[in-house]
């Protein structure tokens, strides 16, 4: 296999493999002395720099965006040499995971440096507050974390797609649950709290299948004992990610009822995002699009290069345990998810949380997408 080099600031942080699993899910995030690890104050990972959503749309004409969209002329603004922050290096934020890996192969395959940019990884426990509080510049992670607190006044632009798929509702495997209508009633255990991304992925299953959110009940348990929990039935399903869910599916454990990666009327949506923070883009527009650029090239290489992009996970330390089941559910995403799609998806989450009450606004989901969705006249043809 043809080895790459490795850029020592890009490539310090050592993840563990847990896919799309964020620190309460059991990411071991540790980081080296090359690596700034930071800790936000504030816990409320979702509800970061809350604002009154009257204030939010007052402010809209000074959205990250300011109206952008692929036609956005971004390159008006003069050299990227010009820029307030070129020269320095980018902060990506990280807390663990596969599908959080763009940023970092981009690193180790050469696409910043191709682009004149430089980045540094620095080790957060929430991707939202990095933003928010402005510790990072750019950040992967789930749709679903990320458009309720867009609403509420973070200052979060949307790039672009980083993978579909990643996350299942699961049951015990025995002949008593065989779809969502059986849980109609029960509890459903999420690692996460309510309100978290895993509440909202349960509440969108359960809509697709026509069961209201009232008619489920959700609880809190720990990533570490959600299993036991089902199995002396405390609770009767789980959102939980698919790498983790892996090995109680191959012993008999556990059975998938509902998949945001294998169901067909959620495969083809975008999962995780790339994000970056407002201010930056606003006043860097070029380095946000070669950002942009140089994360969807590489997402593009590891969409056509699984093996190969496994290995990098390795050697840096990214991912452990099987690397079998890590190639097998690295392969089960879409890397190359178009900024289309995208596009769409944030449009389709907007409209269910408004319709479930998730979030509460006058805005518009053709008002959000005009002010958070910015690909920075980056296309999907520009990677093929």
């Amino acid at each position: 296999m043809k080895k790459y080099k490795k850029i020592a600031l890009a490539l310090a942080l050592a993840l563990s493999f847990a896919g799309c699993v964020n620190n309460n899910e059991g990411a071991q995030n540790t980081s080296t002395t090359e690596v700034a690890e930071t800790q936000s104050t504030d816990t409320s990972s979702e509800n970061v720099n809350e604002k009154d959503p009257a204030d939010v749309e007052e402010a809209t004409g000074e959205a990250a965006n300011d109206n952008a969209n692929e036609d956005n002329d971004v390159e008006a603004t003069g050299k990227i040499e010009d820029e307030p922050r070129y020269g320095t290096p980018i902060k990506v934020a990280y807390n663990g995971g596969i599908c959080t890996s763009g940023p970092g192969i981009a690193s180790v395959i050469g696409e910043f440096e191709k682009r004149g940019l430089e980045v540094e990884f620095i080790n957060v426990e929430s991707d939202v507050d990095s933003i928010g509080t402005h510790t990072a510049d750019a950040t992967v992670g789930h749709i679903t974390k990320f458009v309720p607190p867009t609403v509420n006044g973070v200052d979060m632009v949307f790039a672009s797609g980083a993978h579909t798929g990643c996350k299942s509702l699961y049951v015990i495997d025995d002949e008593n649950v065989n779809s969502t209508a059986d849980l109609k009633g029960k509890t459903i255990g999420i690692p996460q709290p309510i309100g978290s991304s895993d509440h909202n992925i349960a509440i969108r299953f359960f809509s697709n299948d026509g069961i209201m959110p009232e008619e489920v009940n959700y609880k809190q348990v720990e990533l570490a004992a959600i299993v036991q929990a089902l199995e002396n039935g405390e609770i009767q399903g789980a959102i939980l990610s698919d790498e983790y869910a892996d090995k109680f599916m191959a012993d008999g454990t556990l059975k998938r009822i509902r998949s945001l990666t294998w169901d067909d009327d959620f495969k083809d949506e975008t999962c995780c995002v790339n994000a970056l923070n407002g201010e930056f883009v606003r006043e860097n527009p070029l380095m946000a699009k070669a950002y942009n650029e140089a994360v969807l090239s590489a997402q593009k290489w590891m969409e056509d290069n699984v093996d190969e992009a496994i290995e990098i996970l390795y050697e840096n330390n990214w991912a452990s345990g099987d690397k079998e089941a890590a190639t097998r559910m690295f392969d089960s995403y879409n890397w190359a998810v178009t900024i289309d799609n995208t596009e769409q998806t944030l449009g389709v989450v907007f409209d269910d949380y408004d319709r479930f009450g998730i979030i509460n606004t006058d805005m518009t989901k053709d008002d959000f997408i005009a002010n958070y969705f910015n690909s920075f006249g980056v296309k999907d043809s520009d990677f093929n």
